[in-house]
């Protein structure tokens, strides 16, 4: 026999402007932590604070980020002297980073900065970035125990308002980190 919840044990989901869900206890959190992803990303890469800098930097030369930010970017939440990194900065690191590791196509406006980032946009950045193939990622969320099949990799990279749109979850970012560490770390 199942009991009937009152209205205060029901979750109240509602959703906000932007289409993400809001529930008593706030937004629900599409994107993973900016601080982890460039973590991860750093790791992966051996990067220093210096080359963390000088990625932002070549996604805008004006961006006003240094040695110290980077820092405090990298302490553990728990930590004194933590601060959150906000999209915009996530955003610049990775479009840096494709800057880095493609080259800038002259022929081509520079492209705008986003200001709001999530997790779909985090791993098509870091897709266009290291120039993987459906193939690439399907190994590199198997390597890390997570297996994906070809559509699921392709309802990723569609637009929201797709039919077979797929939003990149938390746990489906941190595996895809987790291989791409093992597969750049050997």
């Amino acid at each position: 026999t199942g009991a009937c919840k009152g209205p205060s044990e029901r979750v109240l989901t509602m959703l906000q402007f932007d289409d993400s869900p809001v529930t008593r206890q706030g937004p629900v959190q599409w994107a993973m932590i900016n601080n982890d992803v460039l973590r991860s990303v750093r790791y992966s890469l051996d990067l220093g604070d210096q080359h963390v800098v000088a990625l932002c930097q070549m996604a805008d030369p004006v961006f006003a980020v240094d040695t110290g930010q980077v820092k405090a970017w990298l302490r553990r939440e728990a930590d004194a002297g933590f601060e959150a990194m906000h999209d915009s900065a996530l955003a610049h690191f990775l479009d840096g980073l494709i800057v880095h590791l493609r080259g800038r196509d002259e022929s081509q406006p520079q492209r705008a900065v986003e200001t709001r980032i999530d997790n779909n946009l985090v791993l098509k950045k870091l897709r266009v970035a290291f120039q993987l193939r459906d193939v690439d990622l399907m190994e590199i969320f198997a390597s890390a125990g997570f297996n994906v099949s070809k559509s699921e990799v392709g309802a990723l990279f569609r637009q929201p308002g797709h039919a077979n749109y797929r939003r990149c979850l938390d746990q489906m970012l941190r595996n895809f980190l987790k291989g791409l560490s093992l597969r750049l770390r050997g």
